[in-house]
């Protein structure tokens, strides 16, 4: 299918998992296969010599490398993109710096990404919301046709059984209580035919949470789903650019494992119970050590813990204080598998239901 000015082969998007966990290694692999792969810009530079002291220069210049990295390894093939969370303090100039790298496309969840295509200019990088309902597509479509005289080149409709930062009241989240996919899916359909009309293009809408298989792939696509973005799925691959240690605590985790958390970014997330989760659910406060400002609205004195520091330590793989984003199906996760084992497993599964 055309995404703006590019050719995806495979209906696949490999969703961003940050911090550290999709960079350029796992995101060039997707491409390689056809797919979209996705590099988190969340901390991206925590592995710099001067992230301590200079963290905001730090994750730039790391930015820039690991798409140069995901594209070299993708040799053309794919698509590579970089999710940006809008609740960050560096969420513009993220973006401003990936469209300068090249990439080719910005996925942009946690917040309202309303002013997105004035970051992404004219540089025909192309420009997706993610959103977890069809009033969030709505008021996002909306603005950006008023104000900028644009629409998104696609959409991700992130459902209930995602991992990391969910769109959900989390009341709901866990009560069981949020709509489906198959509940939001027409209504986001929909929402995106006028502006489909308008300008000219198809605006393809890839349904995410909970989409583990090729037959996942054509119960959506049958729906009006283009495709589908997966992420828990791919932590258990060889490229994966977290440690073993973070994909051996998903790979031994069950889904009674799972818990709802308060993220300090303003929302729910889907985490397996650590030591760290446990610590949390008694209302104990990991109070953090020093602060990189990486949060907008973050408040240091009063928050539970600190989420940049938590991630960290889990792409490290430490158990006892990190914090493992992941979606439902974690417990399918039985092997340590390769990207293109995945890829060519879903397409095939895809045909058999099609």
């Amino acid at each position: 299918m055309r995404i703006g000015k590019h050719e995806l082969a495979l209906p696949i998007l490999q969703g961003g998992m940050g911090v550290g966990v999709s960079m350029g290694g796992l995101a060039g692999a997707v491409a390689a296969c056809g797919g979209m792969g996705t590099i988190s810009t969340a901390d991206a530079g925590y592995l710099e010599a001067d992230f301590a002291k200079n963290p905001f220069e730090a994750n730039l210049r790391a930015l820039r490398q690991e798409i140069g990295k995901a594209k070299e390894i993708a040799k053309g093939a794919g698509m590579v993109a970089v999710n940006a969370m809008v609740a960050t303090v560096q969420y513009a100039d993220a973006v401003r710096t990936a469209v300068a790298a090249g990439v080719d496309a910005v996925v942009s969840g946690a917040g309202l990404p309303l002013d997105l295509p004035e970051l992404v200019g004219e540089s025909g990088t192309a420009k997706a919301p993610i959103v977890s309902s069809p009033r969030a597509a709505k008021l996002i479509l909306k603005t950006w046709d008023r104000k900028y005289h644009t629409t998104a080149d696609f959409i991700v409709l992130e459902g209930k059984d995602a991992g990391g930062h969910l769109g959900f009241d989390e009341e709901q989240l866990k009560a069981g209580s949020c709509p489906t996919l198959e509940e939001l899916l027409p209504g986001v359909l929909a929402e995106v035919r006028p502006y489909e009309e308008k300008y000219g293009h198809p605006i393809p809408v890839f349904v995410a949470g909970g989409v583990y298989t090729g037959a996942d792939l054509a119960r959506y696509t049958k729906l009006g789903a283009a495709g589908v973005q997966l992420a828990t799925r791919f932590i258990a691959t060889y490229e994966c650019d977290a440690s073993q240690g973070y994909k051996d605590v998903l790979l031994e985790a069950k889904e009674s494992d799972l818990a709802i958390i308060h993220s300090p970014v303003g929302m729910p997330g889907r985490a397996v119970r650590t030591p760290l989760v446990e610590r949390l659910e008694q209302g104990l406060r990991q109070a953090p050590t020093k602060c990189s400002q990486c949060i907008k609205g973050c408040a240091p004195a009063k928050i539970p813990f600190c989420i940049t520091h938590a991630l960290i330590e889990a792409v490290k793989g430490n158990r006892e204080e990190g914090l493992f984003f992941s979606g439902s199906n974690v417990e399918r996760l039985d092997r340590m598998v390769h990207v293109r084992d995945i890829m060519d497993e879903l397409m095939n599964e895809w045909r058999v239901s099609t």
